[in-house]
């Protein structure tokens, strides 16, 4: 496994399980999370993305990724994510590592699909 791979399976065990444990093993204590690259209030620090991780999600989504590119500082994650029933996303992640393999940056690039008449 690489440090992407093992960084997106953690990610996936957080998600899952909003366990405050969990997420606290992906990202750094002043880790970046931002939902789009131009947010304009991104979540600062690992108290507060601990907190929007028990956020309940809308349905259990369904997800498709994959580590696109990566190095020892930055890896690209692309893929899919379905909540049935609600909406379905095209992503880009940007996963900026700190030197232990913990997120220090987090920026999620997503689209909705085109909505057909």
């Amino acid at each position: 496994m690489t440090k992407a791979s093992d960084w997106l399976n953690g990610y996936l065990t957080a998600w899952t399980s909003k366990d405050e444990t969990d997420v606290r093993a992906i990202f750094t204590d002043d880790a970046e999370c931002w939902f789009r690259p131009d947010d304009d209030s991104p979540v600062i620090g690992i108290d507060a993305i601990v907190e929007m991780w028990r956020d309940p999600e809308p349905t259990d989504p369904v997800h498709d990724l994959d580590v696109l590119i990566e190095n020892e500082e930055l890896a690209v994650i692309k893929g899919t994510v379905d909540y049935p029933g609600h909406e379905h996303y095209s992503n880009m992640w940007e996963v900026w590592f700190a030197p232990d393999g913990r997120a220090k940056k987090f920026v999620e690039w997503f689209m909705t699909p085109r909505k057909t008449e």
